[in-house]
């Protein structure tokens, strides 16, 4: 298979899983709004719906495009792995990105037509000083997160599990619910439902989320500093699409196991 075809099979993934994401958050949020008019139930639905929804795509799609599902992860998986040389290359990571944010557009239009709610612009305006602190925290945490099982070898059952959790979690100790997504922001504001954001509010996030994403990318070279070179994708290996990759890592460990037992032989 070119490359061209692997990187558009990762990219369609990507664009997918981002559009089912921002789908579930959407369409959790309306069904919260129409089955209860307590706030605090309806962020409770809304958290568990999206925690669980991003738990089973990643578990879908990680083994084929290492399920970012967000730009700042792209971006952190390109600057992280670039001395190995394993991270995305600038032309993959613009395509991720574009997909990220088509199909989280793609996704809240979905939601919509699903409730037959309108697709129009929100006008929940959602940027303050502390709601923007906490889109810095929720990014920072996530990021850091991800890139820190991926340097430890975690497999993506647990990175699945994880994650899930943590946005869950976030959804509750930031003031901001954790968007931690640009792509999902973006998404979101094409409804006028629970889950909107203003377009006003949208910069402001965005901002927020690309300082905690550098913090995360600061604090993984300090903690994980001799990772770079184990892990080739932030949250799972393509197997399913880079197959050479697999067999490069056969090889490599078959020569590391002949490698120890010449040691112990002497």
């Amino acid at each position: 298979m070119t490359a061209g075809l692997t990187l558009a099979r990762r990219a369609g993934a990507e664009m997918l899983g981002t559009g089912l994401l921002v789908a579930v958050v959407v369409g959790s949020g309306i069904a919260a709004q129409r089955l209860s008019a307590d706030t605090g139930l309806q962020l409770l639905e809304n958290s568990i719906a999206t925690a669980l929804g991003l738990g089973v795509l990643i578990l879908l799609l990680g083994p084929v495009s290492g399920a970012h599902f967000n730009p700042v992860v792209s971006i952190a998986d390109a600057l992280l792995g670039r001395r190995g040389r394993v991270g995305l290359p600038l032309p993959a990571l613009i395509v991720y990105t574009f997909a990220q944010m088509s199909g989280a557009i793609g996704g809240a239009v979905l939601a919509n037509l699903m409730f037959a709610a309108p697709t129009t612009l929100s006008t929940t305006a959602r940027a303050t000083p502390a709601t923007v602190l906490a889109e810095v925290v929720a990014t920072a945490g996530l990021v850091l997160l991800i890139t820190g099982l991926a340097r430890a070898g975690r497999p993506v059952q647990q990175v699945a599990i994880a994650v899930a959790a943590y946005i869950g979690a976030a959804y509750w100790f930031t003031s901001s619910t954790a968007f931690a997504n640009p792509a999902v922001t973006v998404g979101r504001v094409f409804t006028d439902t629970f889950a909107g954001i203003a377009p006003a509010s949208v910069l402001p996030f965005l901002a927020g989320q690309l300082l905690g994403a550098g913090v995360a990318i600061g604090m993984a070279v300090l903690l994980f500093p001799h990772a770079a070179s184990q892990t080739a994708d932030l949250v799972a290996e393509p197997v399913l699409t880079e197959p050479g990759v697999a067999a490069a890592e056969d090889v490599v460990t078959r020569r590391m196991g002949d490698s120890n037992s010449h040691r112990r032989a002497r």
